[in-house]
């Protein structure tokens, strides 16, 4: 893929240069982003501005049919490539047909931007509301009983409200700016782990096997004892993580906001993947060797008859995950994390004594997540059922090769003759296990 933008970014520096990468696509199309922002500054802040916020547009609608037209156009794509591969050329009908889908992507982003505009207007002067008594001495129904005998008066009736409507009748529903955003997990399992950044592809390093300690007290004038070392060696491979989506040339002009937000959901796409690799990745090409991967822990070997063997309860979840701290510390790794899944940690959180009372605090008060004064990171990324405890500044260690990275580029394909942009996220990097004894994983309650 021919490069025409390039965007570098952490993946905690991603969400702050969205805004930045509307001006990235819209100039990687040959459009003249100085002159639009000269002539349409405040529409154009608008609609930037716009993705600072997560709000709610009436227009679900709108947002559908975009979705709609983009799967259109990747399919439209997929018929030109296999024109270009068996005709020699792209025929008039697909191209048209093209045109027309970007047509319309185009019209369906005007009208997303005239809702984001329309919500932020304030030239209308607001009309007073008016009381009560007002409202009720106005009423149709009120002034028709004037100049009526006393005795000819009858039951009057008038709603009265205090909302008011426009003063040319035409009523408007309450629109927001900006977009209305899926479901952002926030991320916490790499910000726990200690990361160095590597210039290669592959990673190697020797683990320690076995270590026998023969030091003991000597007597002046005798041998020392002999100890012994033994070492594995290890290779880990830099893996790529990324993805691409192919929107219009028009959308990319004509809706800064809409490109801008779908440049972050693809940064957000990369990052979701990595955070699930750390986790569960089975080491096999091209997956990361994740935390959970046979080998890279020592397996806390509980059953729920061993458990009830030492006056533990097999189905309370603290007591299992309190063994495996103190397992920790006898191997001289103390635990410095406990990582659950949500539902689990919940579950725990809500737990009861006898007397309904909340063991881990009142549902009123701020509680930390924590077990045995470790920290619990709970996490999606996390198997349900499972549990990892242990030293995680210790155990692994992330090597970033390159943050994540966003080409842009009306090159790829058959892109140019169908006025089609590609936007590709993509990130680099690799964790290796060196300590497995510092972690323990297994069931949350052994069979």
């Amino acid at each position: 893929m021919q490069r025409t933008s390039l965007f570098r970014m952490s993946p905690r520096a991603a969400v702050f240069l969205a805004l930045a990468l509307c001006a990235g696509v819209a100039q990687a199309v040959g459009f003249d982003v100085h002159a639009f922002l000269v002539h349409n500054a405040p529409q154009a802040a608008g609609s930037l501005m716009a993705l600072g916020f997560i709000g709610e547009i009436d227009g679900s609608s709108i947002m559908k049919a975009l979705d709609g037209v983009e799967k259109k156009l990747t399919d439209m794509s997929t018929k030109a490539d296999a024109e270009m591969k068996d005709l020699g050329k792209v025929t008039n009908e697909t191209k048209t047909a093209i045109e027309n889908l970007g047509v319309e992507q185009r019209t369906l982003a005007e009208r997303l931007l005239a809702v984001e505009q329309k919500s932020t207007a304030t030239g209308d002067d607001v009309p007073a509301v008016k009381s009560f008594g007002e409202q009720f001495v106005e009423a149709t129904s009120y002034k028709g009983i004037q100049g009526v005998g006393a005795q000819q008066f009858g039951r009057v009736s008038h709603e009265v409200k205090n909302t008011v409507t426009n003063a040319i009748g035409n009523t408007f529903s309450e629109r927001r700016p900006g977009l209305v955003e899926g479901a952002f997990r926030v991320f916490t399992i790499e910000d726990l782990l200690t990361a160095i950044p590597t210039s290669s592809n592959s990673i190697d390093y020797v683990r320690e096997n076995v270590f026998t300690n023969g030091a003991a007290e000597v007597a002046e004038g005798s041998g020392l004892a002999q100890s012994s070392i033994t070492f594995t060696p290890e290779s880990a491979t830099v893996q790529n993580v990324g993805h691409f989506i192919k929107i219009s040339r028009q959308l990319a002009m004509d809706n800064a906001a809409l490109a801008a937000f779908i440049n972050r959901r693809m940064v957000y796409g990369v990052n979701l993947r990595v955070e699930g690799q750390l986790v569960a990745g089975n080491g096999t090409n091209p997956n990361l060797a994740g935390l959970t991967k046979a080998g890279n822990f020592t397996a806390h070997g509980y059953t729920a008859a061993s458990l009830t063997g030492m006056q533990l309860s097999a189905t309370n979840r603290f007591d299992l995950i309190g063994k495996m701290i103190g397992d920790c510390a006898l191997a001289d790794y103390p635990a410095d994390v406990v990582i659950l899944n949500t539902a689990d940690w919940w579950t725990m959180r809500l737990a009861k004594d006898a007397q309904g009372r909340y063991l881990l605090g009142d549902p009123g008060s701020a509680v930390v997540p924590a077990l045995f004064g470790r920290p619990v990171v709970a996490s999606n990324a996390m198997v349900a059922g499972k549990v990892w405890v242990g030293s995680l500044a210790q155990a692994a260690t992330l090597h970033n090769r390159e943050g994540v990275l966003v080409d842009l580029s009306d090159s790829d394909e058959n892109n140019f003759q169908l006025g089609l942009v590609t936007i590709r996220a993509m990130r680099r990097l690799c964790l290796t296990v060196e300590k497995p004894a510092a972690a323990r994983y297994g069931d949350l309650v052994p069979a």
